[in-house]
């Protein structure tokens, strides 16, 4: 009996080790893993397929709220932002006397108000491809991307321009990989870079962070992981650094995960969004005054469109998503191929509230959060247009659904009743279970009624092909409720109606004869609420097609309306149009 005994208790122990070590050698998925040690990393990668070399991409990310600030003399824009106090990069920035602009490889600074006074005060060039920049009182901030020791790195350059006609630079940061997107709260700028996690000749190339004449490799150690099989692998980096104070170390953290997608970020959160095999993955990383620490990971089915189907409230997290529909079988249905949801997660990112299946057949086009509402706009062959309440985070539903033609790529609150839609004009095939997209749109929609919105009023412009970078980029949305101001950047296609005598079909696309900035006066008190003011181009002799004179950014100080292309500043009164002046950024 003392033998069986002895040998079951054998077995036992000899068992629990085998699992010990299966357990060591697969890396089950639990919360907040690292890794034990370099060679526990190494292993890791060498046991997955498809890590790979990233292609870059060559937009970042997009979508927000205009946010209005005020000064002694005069009022200005700013960049269109998604969360109040969380700042965007961008490739246009002002400060209300001084417009600081990308152009090619240099960031050019104008005097740019008043008008009639404008110049070019300086240049900064660099070694590089700039993507973005912030600007905080006296300090500007550069982000470009460079090759360095045959690896690609992102640059953050801090200069002091208090003497704007002479920046001088005040540190240099530079992160192993392709810039991403950042943020930028208070003094704390938060930069995300994304590397291939890669092995070079049988080890693995991890990040390293180059400050002060120092390099610091990221440890395996330090890293967060995401154990999803056989799929390509990158490192995300988020390095902190205080523009303002030059003696403060940066702070980092680091997670090896599939291909970061989107991020939102809160006050106090950066939300990284990984799509893999029709589910999203989901980081949290918390954020206090540069301090950064690796807080949840969770996952939800579907994929997200952009941050705009990302949000935080009162302590819990929103996300929209699109999903396969699967049949009986665990096939996906064919002719209702994708459906959308809603889930609500804590902020350990569990999900405690769903609601599935909306629109089935149709995509995601738009989302917009607003407290305790969801706005979102699915579309196949009509634009449906939801009012979802998440009051109750464990028991979300939809409230009101609109149906028109044509759907909206981006939506931004006009006020706490009315929202403003950005897309396209659509029309029915006459067979199959689709439409054409058309000209772009402009809708006003009344959601007073939560019940039952309305569409107030819409805004046709150009024939099927014609475009406008609101569609992918926020940022290009100036919008100003106090002023009735409206502009977005146009590239109007027409069709030449001559060559089809007998009716222009609906799948004819038009060729681009004009583009520039559509400025429109849109108030609820008109009887018309979406008016054309006029319209304003950069583009010289007729060569439509030079995208150095396309307008990119539109901003306003006071009542000058500033257009911004990647040659030249058009300024323009916002009373009548009337063209005060303009600069070449190349002379």
């Amino acid at each position: 009996m003392k033998v069986v005994k002895v040998v079951i208790l054998t077995l036992l122990i000899t068992v629990s080790s085998i699992v010990i070590l299966y357990t060591d050698v697969e890396y089950c998925t639990t919360t907040l893993n690292k890794f034990k040690s370099y060679e526990e990393l190494k292993e890791f990668l060498q046991c997955r397929k498809h890590s790979f070399e990233p292609f870059r991409f060559l937009s970042v990310e997009s979508y927000g709220s205009a946010e209005l600030k005020a000064m002694s003399t005069n009022d200005y824009s700013s960049t269109n932002i998604q969360v109040d106090g969380v700042d965007e990069a961008d490739i246009v920035k002002i400060d209300g006397e001084y417009i600081y602009v990308i152009s090619g490889q240099k960031v050019v600074i104008v005097k740019a108000y008043p008008a009639e006074e404008a110049a070019i005060l300086s240049n900064i060039a660099v070694n590089g491809t700039l993507r973005q920049m912030f600007i905080n009182e006296e300090r500007l901030v550069v982000f470009y991307e460079g090759s360095s020791d045959s690896e690609t790195k992102t640059f953050i350059t801090i200069y002091d321009i208090s003497d704007r006609e002479n920046p001088i630079p005040k540190g240099e940061i530079a992160v192993d990989g392709f810039y991403f997107s950042s943020r930028m709260i208070g003094d704390y700028v938060y930069v995300g870079v994304r590397k291939a996690a890669s092995l070079v000749e049988g080890e693995v190339s991890l990040p390293k962070i180059y400050s002060e004449g120092e390099c610091k490799v990221i440890s395996a150690t330090e890293i967060y992981y995401s154990d999803i099989v056989d799929y390509g692998y990158i490192f995300t980096t988020i390095v902190a650094v205080n523009v303002q104070e030059d003696e403060q170390e940066p702070t980092d953290e680091t997670v090896l995960s599939g291909w970061t997608t989107s991020m939102y970020v809160s006050l106090e959160n950066i939300y990284l969004a990984i799509d893999y095999e029709d589910k999203t993955i989901l980081h949290r990383i918390h954020i206090e005054k540069g301090e950064i620490s690796y807080a949840a990971d969770g996952e939800v089915p579907g994929t997200v469109l952009n941050q705009f189907s990302m949000d935080e409230h009162e302590g819990y997290f929103r996300i929209a998503t699109t999903s396969p529909i699967t049949s009986p079988t665990g096939e996906s249905a064919w002719r209702l191929p994708r459906q959308n949801n809603v889930y609500i997660l804590n902020m350990d990112l569990e999900i405690v509230g769903e609601l599935e299946n909306i629109a089935p057949g149709e995509t995601i086009h738009s989302a917009r959060f607003m407290g305790n509402i969801c706005y979102l706009v699915t579309f196949r062959k009509v634009d449906p247009f939801f009012m979802i309440d998440l009051s109750d985070p464990y028991g979300p539903e939809i409230l009101g659904e609109l149906k028109i033609t044509g759907y909206s790529d981006y939506l931004h609150l006009y006020d706490e009743n009315h929202v403003i839609g950005v897309g396209k004009e659509t029309v029915s095939a006459e067979t199959g279970d689709f439409s054409w997209y058309q000209g772009v749109k402009i809708s006003l929609f009344d959601v007073t009624d939560m019940f039952e919105p309305k569409e107030l009023a819409k805004y046709e412009i150009g024939d099927r092909g014609t475009d406008s970078p609101v569609l992918r980029d926020h940022k290009a949305f100036l919008f100003d409720k106090e002023k009735n101001l409206l502009v977005i950047p146009i590239s109007v296609a027409q069709i030449d109606e001559s060559k089809y005598p007998n009716a222009v079909p609906s799948y004819i696309s038009g060729e681009i004869v004009w583009q520039g900035a559509y400025v429109f006066t849109i108030s609820l008190t008109l009887e018309e609420k979406i008016m054309l003011r006029g319209i304003i181009t950069h583009v010289e002799n007729s060569n439509v097609h030079d995208a150095s004179y396309h307008i990119a950014r539109t901003l306003y100080i006071g009542d000058v309306l500033y257009t911004i292309s990647n040659n030249k500043i058009k300024m323009n009164s916002l009373l009548d149009l009337s063209e005060i002046n303009e600069l070449n950024l190349n002379e």
